[in-house]
């Protein structure tokens, strides 16, 4: 396997030690399982493809704003699954502003029996999606290009999910305003929240009682090597009966 530098200019970096694809994924296993998601050798595999091809295509793309190796699989891998143990095994899910594929594609991998739409509007981010899908192998998930303010244009079966998650979309508040139409009753929506989640969570009261919401689990987690802590939230739609 080659070696892969956290960063081209960082003479920091150049001068620590440079981890092989192996040992980077070792790591990312680690701290997956710290926060429960246990991850396989297909898991791995389907993540170092994914890692080899989103690094390649950021350097030319602009993707994401993660300038290491070390901080995609970090900030953006591991910030995605982290709320994977607590999903549904199978059902739909829509994924909303999905930009290079987070949590959509790393949630698909740990929960390969989801169905899986990425709903994009960049072109080039929607070019990068479709290709590592095929990269993947992926089945049972499409890209919807298009924006979640625009429904009917977007998707106009107007389908209902059983999970729906927006990482880094809107304001807490306006991102269940947008979102949580598009959950069946019972459905789960995922938010990826700062610090301040009691704050995050009364900005968006309004919002919650129009459409029923209600939380379901908070997870407060700190990622490695970071000082903040951050909460993932689940919000559930809530039955008539509940």
């Amino acid at each position: 396997m080659g070696r892969r530098a956290s960063h081209p200019t960082d003479s920091c970096s150049r001068r620590a030690h440079i981890l092989t694809i192996a040992e980077e994924l070792h790591l990312f296993q680690q701290h997956a399982a710290d926060f429960g998601v246990s991850l396989d050798e297909r898991h791995l595999h389907l993540f170092g493809v994914y890692l080899d091809e989103l690094w390649a295509w950021n350097e030319q793309v602009n993707l994401t704003g993660a300038t290491t190796r070390e901080e995609m699989l970090t900030n953006l891998f591991l910030d995605s699954v982290i709320p994977g143990p607590h999903l549904p095994e199978t059902g739909n899910l829509l994924d909303v502003g999905s930009g290079a594929g987070f949590p959509g594609i790393p949630l698909k991998i740990y929960r390969p029996g989801l169905v899986v739409d990425l709903l994009e509007v960049n072109s080039k981010r929607v070019s990068f999606l479709k290709h590592i899908i095929r990269l993947l192998h992926l089945r049972d998930i499409r890209v919807v290009r298009g924006r979640i303010d625009t429904p009917d244009a977007l998707l106009p079966e107007r389908r209902l999910y059983d999970v729906v998650t927006a990482r880094a979309l809107a304001s807490p508040g306006q991102t269940v305003l947008w979102c949580a139409p598009f959950l069946q009753k019972g459905g789960m929506l995922v938010l990826f929240l700062g610090s301040d989640v009691e704050k995050g969570l009364a900005s968006c009261k309004e919002a919650l009682d129009r459409y029923s919401m209600a939380v379901a689990r908070i997870i407060p987690y700190l990622l490695p090597g970071k000082k903040a802590r951050r909460n993932t939230v689940l919000l559930k739609r809530m039955t008539a009966s509940e």
